[in-house]
C-alpha cells in the first residue's frame, strides 16, 4: 500500500504539459510507419518525449516570463512517461495483432483485445527503459548536457536489447528511412542501428532548442531543422541502375489462410499452381527481354504442403522437370521418429530445394519461430487461452543458416518473421549466400499496415548486406528487391500470379555483414560508461555535501 501511495504521489508530481508532450510524441511515432508512412516525421517524433522527460517536474519556482519552472523527471516518473508512449506506439503500429488473434488465432474479441493490450504493456517496457535511462543520465538541476549527448546511444542500446532479449525488433527506428538511399547506405557499415542513431541525434538537437535560453533557441532550432532537411534530401537521390544477369519466377499463390482443405481441394489447388508456374516459366523462356528463369520460388506454405507427402512432393518434382529450373518452395518439413532424439515425430517450417531433375536436394528449417504463431511460450501460464492453444503450431527450431545450393548459386533462404532480425539475416550472407530469398505468408496480416511494415524491413536487410532479395509471399507484396532496397516490378496484392524477377549474384561482403551489430554494441558500451560516470559524479557530489556540512 505504501508503494502504491508513493507511486501515486510521484505521478501527481508530473506536470500536465509532460503528458501532452508524451501524447504528441506517440502520435508522431505512429504516423512514421506504414500505412501512414509519414517517414519525414521521424526527425521530430521523439523530441517531445525527450522534452517530457527533461521538463516534467515543477520545482516551486517561476521562470522570468511567469511560467512554471520545470526540471528532469525522477527515474520512476521518467519511466512512466516513456512507458505510456511505448504502449500507445505499439497499439498504433501493431494493432493488427488483434485481428490476427481473433480471426486466425481462435480467440474471442475480448480475449484478442486483451492479448493486444498485454503485448503493448510488455513491449512498451523498452520505451520505459529508455526514459528511465535518460533520467539516470540527467545532471543535477537543469544541467542536461550529458543526457542530450547520451540519448542517441541509449536509444540504440535499447533497440539492441529489444532485438536480443524480447526477440521483437519490429519497426526499428532506422527502418523509417529505407527509401532514403543516401542515408540508408550507412547500414552496410553499421546496420539499421546507424540510421536509428542519426534520426535520434536530430531529435535530440531539436529538443535541445527548447531547453536553452530563448535568445539562443531560434539559432539551434533552425540548425536542427536544417540538419533534418539535409539528411532527408538524400531521398531525392536516384541510385544508379544495377546490372542483372538472372531471372527468377516468384509465384504469389494467394491461398486464403483459413481455407478448408479436402483432398480434392488440395489436388486442384496444387494443379493450378504447378500449371501457372510451368506456363509462366515457358513464356519467360520465349521472351527475349527476360530470358529463361533459373530459379522458381514458392512462398511459405499457406497450405498443408508436407515435404514427405507424395501428393505434394511428386507434382512439385514434375513441375521442376517441366520448367527445367531449380525450385525453392515453402513446406512443412518432417523428421520421422526414428531420426529424432526425442523419439517423437518433429515438424518444421521449412524451405525445400528441388533440382531441375526433380530431386529434393536440400532443406532449410526455420530457426526463429513466431511466438503465438508457431509455438506457444509459457503454455501453462497461457492455458486460459484455450482457442489460441489449439491453433498455435508446435514447430521445432532449425539449427543451421548455411546457404542452400541451387546449381551454381548459393541461396540464403529465410522465412517470414526472420526478416526483421538484422543480425540473423546477415549470417546467411556472411556464410556465403550470393542472393537472399525470403518466403513469407503475409496473409495473416490482412489489409493492415503490417504487410508494408514487413516489406520495409526486408528492404533494409537487402541494403545492409548489399544483396538482392527475392521476396515471394502468399498474398503480397511479392517482388525482387535490389541492393539499394528498391522493389523491382512488384505484383499487385491478393492476386494469384507469377512474377519474372530480375536479380544478380554477388559474393562481396560489406563491413556489416562481416562484423555484425558492432555499432549497436558500441552504443551499449558507451551508454553503460555514461551512466557509470554520472553515478560516480553523484556519489562524489554527495560526499562533498557531507564534508561541507
Amino acid at each position: 500500500m505504501t508503494r502504491l501511495l508513493l507511486l501515486s504521489f510521484s505521478v501527481r508530481q508530473i506536470h500536465s504539459s509532460a503528458w501532452w508532450l508524451v501524447i504528441l510524441s506517440s502520435v508522431l511515432q505512429v504516423l512514421v510507419f506504414p500505412l501512414a508512412g509519414l517517414y519525414i516525421l521521424s526527425w521530430v517524433a521523439f523530441a517531445p518525449l525527450i522534452l517530457a522527460v527533461l521538463r516534467a517536474r515543477p520545482v516551486g519556482a517561476l521562470e522570468i516570463d511567469g511560467s512554471v519552472s520545470l526540471e528532469a523527471a525522477k527515474p520512476m516518473q521518467a519511466f512512466l512517461l516513456a512507458y505510456a508512449s511505448g504502449i500507445l506506439w505499439y497499439a498504433g503500429t501493431c494493432y493488427w495483432i488483434y485481428d490476427t488473434m481473433h480471426r486466425y488465432g481462435g480467440l474471442s474479441a475480448p480475449m484478442a483485445l486483451l492479448a493486444l493490450f498485454l503485448f503493448c504493456l510488455y513491449l512498451g517496457l523498452y520505451h520505459g527503459l529508455f526514459g528511465w535511462l535518460l533520467s539516470l543520465a540527467a545532471g543535477p538541476g537543469r544541467d542536461n548536457r550529458t543526457v542530450l549527448v547520451a540519448a542517441p546511444f541509449l536509444w540504440v542500446a535499447v533497440e539492441l536489447a529489444r532485438t536480443l532479449v524480447t526477440g521483437f525488433p519490429w519497426n526499428l527506428l532506422g527502418t523509417a528511412q529505407v527509401d532514403n538511399i543516401s542515408l540508408s547506405r550507412i547500414t552496410t557499415w553499421t546496420g539499421v542501428y546507424g540510421v536509428s542513431f542519426e534520426i535520434m541525434l536530430v531529435n535530440v538537437a531539436l529538443a535541445a532548442a527548447f531547453l536553452v535560453p530563448k535568445k539562443k533557441r531560434s539559432t539551434l532550432l533552425i540548425a536542427s531543422l536544417a540538419a533534418a532537411a539535409v539528411l532527408q534530401a538524400g531521398r531525392l537521390v536516384e541510385a544508379p541502375a544495377i546490372p542483372v544477369d538472372r531471372a527468377a519466377l516468384l509465384v504469389q499463390e494467394n491461398i486464403p489462410v483459413d481455407a478448408n482443405w479436402t483432398r480434392d481441394n488440395f489436388q486442384r489447388t496444387l494443379h493450378e499452381l504447378t500449371d501457372l508456374t510451368v506456363k509462366a516459366a515457358s513464356n519467360s523462356a520465349a521472351d527475349s527481354k527476360t530470358g529463361k528463369v533459373d530459379l522458381i520460388v514458392w512462398p511459405e506454405s499457406p497450405a498443408p504442403f508436407f515435404s514427405s507427402d507424395p501428393l505434394f512432393r511428386d507434382p512439385v518434382s514434375q513441375m521442376a522437370r517441366q520448367a527445367r529450373s531449380w525450385v525453392v518452395t515453402g513446406a512443412i518439413g518432417n523428421l520421422p521418429a526414428a531420426h529424432s532424439v526425442t523419439s517423437a515425430s518433429q515438424v518444421f517450417n521449412s524451405a525445400a530445394v528441388i533440382s531441375p531433375a526433380g530431386d529434393w536436394t536440400a532443406r532449410y528449417d526455420k530457426i526463429h519461430l513466431v511466438p503465438f504463431g508457431e509455438y506457444l511460450p509459457f503454455p501453462r501460464l497461457l492455458a486460459f487461452a484455450g482457442g489460441l492453444t489449439k491453433e498455435v503450431g508446435e514447430f521445432q527450431r532449425g539449427t543451421s543458416r548455411e546457404p542452400l545450393v541451387a546449381g551454381n548459386a548459393r541461396l540464403g533462404v529465410f522465412i517470414c518473421y526472420e526478416s526483421v532480425f538484422p543480425g540473423e539475416v546477415r549470417e546467411f550472407a556472411d556464410h556465403g549466400a550470393q542472393v537472399l530469398v525470403n518466403i513469407s505468408n503475409d496473409g495473416w496480416y490482412g489489409d493492415s499496415g503490417a504487410y508494408a511494415q514487413h516489406l520495409n524491413q526486408k528492404r533494409m536487410r537487402a541494403i545492409e548486406n548489399d544483396r538482392w532479395i527475392l521476396s515471394a509471399t502468399d498474398t503480397g507484396v511479392t517482388a525482387s528487391i535490389d541492393p539499394y532496397g528498391r522493389t523491382v516490378a512488384p505484383l499487385p496484392r491478393k492476386e494469384r500470379a507469377a512474377l519474372v524477377a530480375p536479380y544478380a549474384l554477388t559474393s562481396v561482403t560489406p563491413f556489416y555483414t562481416r562484423h555484425g551489430d558492432w555499432f549497436a554494441w558500441l552504443c551499449a558500451i558507451i551508454s553503460a560508461g555514461a551512466l557509470f560516470t554520472r553515478f560516480g559524479l553523484r556519489i562524489k557530489a554527495g560526499r562533498k555535501a557531507e564534508a561541507s556540512s
